[in-house]
């Protein structure tokens, strides 16, 4: 199966897979993609906030030992470049980051993001996510991450995603 239909297909198993109690995972993908989109992101990084959790997929999920964002970024590496898969594995590392940095931010969290924050070993700085090119963008990710759980907010449109994940999978 070719990647855009992949895409499609792993978006569309996201309708009705709940990680937050407001949106669905797919509502979330898509509005995360639209808050990139608004702020002038560019198509791997939009892409990648698209697919950040797309490892939440049934598709793609079973039953890995491994964190979400390391499935996320596996999947994605291959099929839309390195940067497109270390921004969406790193989304749990910038959150990680932020909390340790900023109590305003810790406190804007939702109570999930909050408990799966302590799953993910808490605050913390990673040198290795931090002092990376990309870490400017792996922080925009996440805070349009964090802002994308609102019910019938804007979202992109899925043949949107889907001419972005064309243009990028034909440069990689």
């Amino acid at each position: 199966m070719g990647s855009i239909a992949e895409v499609r297909r792993v978006l569309t198993s996201l309708r009705g897979v709940w990680d937050e109690v407001a949106v669905d995972e797919y509502d979330h993908a898509l509005q995360c993609g639209h808050l990139a989109r608004l702020d002038g992101a560019d198509d791997e990084l939009l892409l990648a906030c698209v697919l950040h959790d797309v490892a939440h997929s049934p598709v793609i999920a079973g039953p890995h030992a491994r964190a979400h964002e390391e499935l996320a970024r596996e999947w994605l590496t291959p099929r839309f470049g390195e940067r497109v898969g270390w921004l969406a594995g790193s989304h749990v590392a910038a959150k990680q980051y932020l909390v340790a940095a900023d109590a305003d931010y810790a406190r804007s969290l939702t109570a999930t993001s909050m408990v799966s924050l302590g799953r993910q070993g808490g605050a913390g700085v990673d040198p290795r996510v931090v002092d990376h090119r990309w870490f400017p963008d792996a922080l925009r990710l996440r805070r349009f991450d964090d802002a994308a759980k609102t019910p019938g907010a804007p979202t992109m449109d899925i043949e949107e995603v889907l001419a972005v994940a064309a243009a990028v999978r034909v440069r990689v």
